[in-house]
């Protein structure tokens, strides 16, 4: 080998070496290199891991605040709601219980009112019944026929009396007297319910207000005469009370007298007395009412017996004043006036009232 050759074989290996030291200085580098990589994976990943650890306490920190403002919301809304709830139950209990209230109300009132109306038919009833035994109680009339003066031929019943305990007494009502000494007459108005015994109580005017012909209780009463009215010694003016029944009895049908064309089909009232007997004709009908006592107007319940022909007049004209329609017929001083008096409803104290005067 040449020193050329030689030369260049060293400088090969020169360059080898160089190439061979720079190959492990590489090395070293590039390890270097990897183990700076792995510090700065580690230590990312510590960081990583402690982001990641802060992350999920504030994330579980977060997700529990927020449960607990969800629930306490909730609760807020389910108070309210709980509370309307309970409002709306109790407003419902409340409507029942006025209701089952109203409906004990209701029907206690229909019972009473059922029981009133019972009564007050059966009342009537056994009243009538008593009124229709009393009837067969009274001797019938037999007539006689005389002739006046003028020629007119007239037909008349025979009065024959009985002595009852010093009274002396229509015979035809003898028997009744006997079971009742306050029974006075009998009032009667053809083609109408008005068909009863009439009674007076000088101690007791309004006795028989709600008593029947026995003394018993009755809601119909008996139709009974003013105290300050006379049968002995008769009176300008009887006064006969009456109830005015909604079963259509007693003093009832003296309202029919509103219309003028009954007036003309029944202008007659007779009232047989325990003294005598006596037809009496209509002269007026009206609504009136009784008045406060400090009332100055016409007041018909105060004229029984007219001192002077002037009060007596002035009863007359009232009468016909008030009444609907016009009654040719009318009373002057000196005769005797039958006065039936019951109630009306156009006023709180409203009566309805007949007069009539007696013709035999």
């Amino acid at each position: 080998m040449g020193d050329l050759d030689k030369v260049d074989m060293e400088t090969e290996d020169k360059i080898n070496e160089e190439i061979n030291n720079d190959s492990n200085e590489s090395e070293e580098v590039k390890e270097k290199l990897e183990e700076i990589k792995e510090e700065i994976k580690e230590e990312t990943k510590e960081e990583t891991k402690e982001e990641t650890e802060v992350g999920e306490i504030e994330t579980i920190k977060f997700l529990d605040d927020y449960m607990d403002n969800s629930l306490k919301d909730k609760e807020e809304i389910k108070q309210p709601t709980s509370k309307k709830t309970n409002n709306k139950s109790h407003k419902k209990k409340k409507a029942k219980l006025i209701y089952d209230i109203c409906m004990f109300v209701f029907a206690a009132i229909f019972i009473v009112c059922a029981i009133y109306l019972i009564n007050y038919f059966w009342q009537s009833k056994k009243s009538e019944d008593k009124v229709a035994d009393l009837k067969e109680l009274v001797i019938q009339d037999t007539t006689e026929q005389i002739t006046e003066a003028d020629g007119t031929p007239v037909v008349i019943p025979p009065v024959d009396f009985v002595n009852i305990d010093g009274v002396s007494v229509q015979a035809k009502f003898a028997e009744i007297y006997k079971l009742n000494t306050d029974f006075v007459g009998w009032i009667t108005i053809e083609d109408t319910e008005i068909d009863y015994p009439v009674m007076q109580t000088m101690n007791d005017e309004e006795y028989y207000i709600h008593r029947d012909f026995d003394k018993e209780y009755s809601s119909a009463g008996t139709l009974f005469i003013d105290t300050n009215s006379s049968l002995t010694i008769p009176t300008d003016n009887i006064v006969i009370y009456g109830h005015n029944m909604k079963t259509g009895k007693m003093f009832h049908d003296l309202l029919e007298y509103e219309d003028e064309d009954f007036y003309k089909e029944h202008k007659y009232i007779r009232f047989d007395t325990i003294y005598e007997n006596g037809t009496y004709e209509v002269i007026a009908a009206y609504r009136t009412e009784i008045f406060p006592a400090d009332y100055t107007g016409f007041k018909y319940y105060y004229f029984f017996d007219a001192t002077n022909e002037e009060e007596f007049n002035n009863y007359v004209d009232n009468s016909k004043a008030l009444t609907y329609y016009d009654i040719p017929t009318t009373a002057e001083y000196g005769d005797t006036l039958l006065t039936l008096s019951t109630c009306a409803y156009h006023a709180d104290e409203g009566r309805f009232v007949v007069v009539a005067k007696k013709i035999n």
